[in-house]
């Protein structure tokens, strides 16, 4: 390929977006679509996904690929020149892990997540100077465990506290597109961008060969939607917090948010209070639902040293709450202090066993070698995430029921098992499962 864009190039022009923005911290900038460029595009082609199902056009990354620079430039020539059309997305339904429920999905055509991610590698460079250190999700260097960190950490110096849970219904579905529009005129004013940006959120949805265009909703499947997510909720509710939250405070309190799941924890009960009365609101102004049954606040104090929990009665118990899959309580540490642990969510570990049982039954008749590789697999991935310290007796277990589950559907693929359920497990001897393993320890920092 004759223009193939230099790395070191793009990461420079990079620098300058982020530089730029550093500096001119609270000014809208009106000049920025001029840093994509072929190399930009192609570099955007480079990071996108490939081996996705195609969208409406059908068009696979194969296809593209026959005649990729002929392609690249037209797409930046008619992005620049405003002729660009934004495909619907084709929507598809997904099992969602709880019986015959099903989520739906988005999958734009391979075009438009390339431009995406061109303007995403510009439009991250800016919000990243703006977003607070209470945000990780969908963001450069962060992960789901460095919130949960991050709850600990603050948390922990506090002796917990009162916790407020908040679920706001549908998000993703329900940012308002003029809103949202506004947030980003704040801070970007460049006229291409903002064209795409209003294409992609007119763009509609195609299902069962329909087309409807919803006023609500960031682009479903889009690489945009994560960033434009997160500068709707760091108007919404981050700058909110920092800005007239905390300075009204009694006591100490934070916020930690990872996309839209985020918890609020606080000193003081009376904070935790007038904070319930008016996050209603807040959300409810940028046309956001609050889940009633689902937003909480919860006592999360540290139990006294000789009690809480441990014959001293439900009533001296702290409470429990869920964040990122794990459920928070207080316990007591190896010497017998109390800490704050987290164990995998009784409602993960079911879901993710579900998907073992249905697997199993599907594939029970393929070679022992190739099920115990899936599975062995299925256990490294929900270490890989669920591995912390203090929680291995709920990665124990979803080792052993996998294993169990295995044994069942192996069993039953024959009226007749040589030698029984003894027999059975004489075989799998010869086909071990990993152990589960605590991927991520503190007592390797």
């Amino acid at each position: 390929m004759s223009r193939i864009p230099s790395l070191d190039r793009i990461s420079t022009k990079q620098r300058r977006i982020a530089d730029l923005a550093r500096k001119m911290s609270g000014v809208a900038l009106t000049s920025l679509s001029h840093h994509i460029d072929f190399a930009w595009l192609l570099e955007a082609y480079r990071r996108t996904r490939k081996d996705g199902a195609a969208g409406v056009d059908g068009q696979t990354a194969a296809d593209y690929e026959r005649d990729l620079e002929r392609n690249l430039q037209r797409l930046l020539d008619r992005a620049k020149s405003g002729t660009y059309r934004a495909p619907p997305v084709r929507r598809t339904h997904i099992p969602k892990g709880t019986g015959g429920a099903t989520r739906p999905i988005g999958i734009p055509t391979l075009e438009d997540k390339v431009l995406q991610r061109a303007v995403v590698m510009v439009l991250g460079e800016v919000y990243e100077q703006d977003f607070l250190d209470c945000s990780f999700g969908f963001r450069p260097g962060r992960s789901a465990h460095m919130a949960l960190e991050s709850f600990w950490k603050q948390a922990m110096p506090m002796g917990g506290g009162f916790v407020v849970e908040v679920d706001v219904k549908s998000f993703f579905d329900a940012i308002d597109h003029a809103l949202l529009r506004e947030i980003l005129s704040q801070r970007v004013r460049d006229g291409v961008l903002l064209r795409l940006i209003g294409k992609w959120l007119k763009a509609g949805v195609m299902e069962n060969g329909r087309v409807t265009h919803p006023d609500s909703g960031t682009p479903q499947g889009g690489v945009i939607s994560p960033l434009l997510a997160n500068v709707f909720l760091h108007e919404v509710l981050d700058t909110w917090f920092e800005r007239d939250v905390r300075p009204r405070l009694l006591g100490r309190g934070f916020l930690v948010r990872y996309a839209d799941d985020f918890v609020m924890c606080f000193e003081r009960e009376i904070d935790a209070n007038r904070v319930m009365e008016v996050i209603v609101k807040r959300f409810a102004k940028y046309g956001l639902t609050v889940h009633p049954d689902k937003t909480r606040q919860v006592s999360f104090r540290r139990p006294p040293k000789n009690g809480g929990g441990t014959g001293g009665g439900r009533a001296t118990r702290p409470g429990t709450f869920d964040l990122l899959g794990f459920t928070h309580y207080w316990g007591r540490s190896r010497r017998g202090s109390w800490v704050i642990k987290k164990k995998t969510m009784s409602s993960r570990l079911s879901r993710a066993l579900r998907g073992v049982w249905t697997w199993c039954k599907s594939h029970r008749h393929l070679p022992l070698a190739e099920q115990q590789q899936h599975l062995a697999r299925k256990i490294r991935g929900h270490c890989a995430y669920y591995g912390l310290t203090g929680n291995g007796r709920a990665l124990c277990a979803f080792r052993h029921w996998t294993y169990v589950i295995w044994r069942w559907w192996l069993n039953r693929r024959s009226r007749h098992t040589r030698g029984g359920l003894a027999g059975l497990d004489r075989k799998l001897a010869r086909y071990p499962l990993p152990d589960a393993v605590v991927v991520h320890s503190v007592y390797r920092r």
